[in-house]
């Protein structure tokens, strides 16, 4: 289990007691191996795919202690501990976190310098005691702030005509590369079934492949089978077709997601869920509301060497 960046101060502050200078990779290898964590862990990414989670929370840590004054930098990615630090370390305390910071007045001015105007003390000492970082705390304000909106999404889809839907998969096929064209993936795609559509479209912009498509726009809980897997493989054999994508706004069984053609036929399942995040990662009736630019010190700007 991968420890919060709380739990990992009083660890590297004993790390880096013998008052030798350590690169910070040194310090995120020398935690893992005494965490034991996996390889699977290791690599765990925060939601935004930027960073690995564990080096994100020894970053943290790190500068949580040299901001009360604990550890010291005196060279570009390299840290050592002060003497404050090992006066800390020789009291034996139990943990170190950001509740045992605050008796020191430079983390007390550090997290004070960062509080809104209407941020009461109270609000200020939670933010410090919870067991995420600032950024994970970001993606996953940023994840509820998603789901929300597939969830308001998908609900106006199931609520929309044939006609729209229609075109709303049309767009949103062309938005992810294929058809060519909205013009040329609408000649391809017109003809109206039951809820839903069915149709082929381009594989790519020059049409060296056909995809053919089933969408059914269905209330949540009208859920689909394995029998109408099976009807859409049997629809692309009598194309001649290999490739399909099957769209719903409800949900597959398991049976219908374990289903795999016998044959080289190859088919994706697209869900409401699915759907949803396709339009949001592809601005598809949805727009962007606010950017917030995430940064961090480019460390070989200030390289002299």
């Amino acid at each position: 289990m991968i420890p919060d960046y709380q739990s990992l101060m009083l660890p590297l502050l004993r790390l880096v007691s013998d008052r030798q200078e350590y690169k910070y990779r040194d310090i995120i290898e020398k935690l893992a191996v005494e965490y034991k964590l996996t390889d699977e862990e290791r690599k765990e990414l925060l939601a935004s795919g930027n960073q690995a989670i564990f080096d994100n929370r020894v970053g943290w840590a790190k500068t949580y202690l040299k901001k009360a004054g604990l550890l010291d930098s005196p060279k570009r990615a390299t840290f050592v501990i002060t003497e404050l630090g090992l006066q800390v370390l020789n009291k034996k305390p139990d943990r170190i976190d950001a509740k045992y910071l605050r008796q020191f007045p430079e983390f007390l001015e550090f997290v004070h310098a960062g509080r809104n105007e209407n941020e009461s003390e109270e609000e200020i000492v939670s933010h410090e005691t919870t067991e995420q970082t600032p950024e994970e705390n970001l993606d996953r304000a940023y994840q509820r702030i998603r789901k929300s909106l597939a969830t308001e999404l998908l609900n106006n889809v199931i609520e929309l005509s044939p006609t729209f839907f229609e075109r709303l998969v049309v767009e949103l096929l062309v938005k992810m590369g294929y058809g060519g064209s909205i013009k040329d993936a609408g000649k391809a795609i017109g003809k109206s079934g039951d809820e839903g559509i069915d149709g082929t479209i381009k594989e790519d912009k020059l049409g060296l492949d056909i995809i053919y498509i089933q969408a059914k726009r269905w209330k949540t809980g009208n859920v689909v089978g394995r029998p109408e897997i099976q009807k859409f493989v049997g629809a692309l054999a009598g194309q001649g077709a290999k490739k399909g994508i099957f769209i719903t706004t409800s949900n597959f069984t398991k049976e219908a997601l374990e289903y795999t053609p016998k044959n080289e036929t190859k088919i994706v399942l697209i869900d409401g869920e699915q759907l949803a995040q396709l339009m949001i990662d592809y601005n598809l009736g949805c727009t962007t509301q606010q950017v917030y630019e995430l940064k961090k010190i480019d460390t070989d700007y200030f390289d002299e060497e």
